[in-house]
């Protein structure tokens, strides 16, 4: 199953990505393309909004890190927003709550209200 990205601009360099269903290794390719070419595009500070992401798995959790580590590199950053019960618990799990702290809105994610 083909995995859905929305894509909302907030401003020139803030991007909110919503993917919507299941976050595995089928769909991760198609979430670090998008982020690369947001980034390349100078969008620079990105939000995951994971609020219709039902089920995410370490695939899932590596494609989040590598658009981090893309989005730093560029002088930016990648921020979630609104996990899901499933992935707040595979991200406590896996202690990546640390590296990648859930916003509990999309806006909030960069300190905005």
């Amino acid at each position: 199953m083909d995995m859905n990205f929305g894509t909302e601009h907030l401003d020139d360099s803030t991007t909110v990505v919503t993917p919507q269903g299941r976050l595995t290794m089928v769909s991760t390719a198609g979430l670090k393309n998008l982020v690369g070419e947001l980034v390349g595009g100078g969008r620079v500070r990105i939000v995951v909004d994971l609020a219709a992401t039902d089920f995410i798995d370490s695939s899932g959790l590596g494609a989040l890190v590598a658009g981090l580590k893309t989005a730093r590199q560029a002088g930016g950053d990648l921020r979630i927003a609104r996990p899901t019960d499933q992935v707040r618990t595979v991200l406590q799990l896996t202690n990546l709550d640390r590296v990648l702290r859930p916003a509990a809105s999309v806006r909030g994610a960069f300190g905005e209200t």
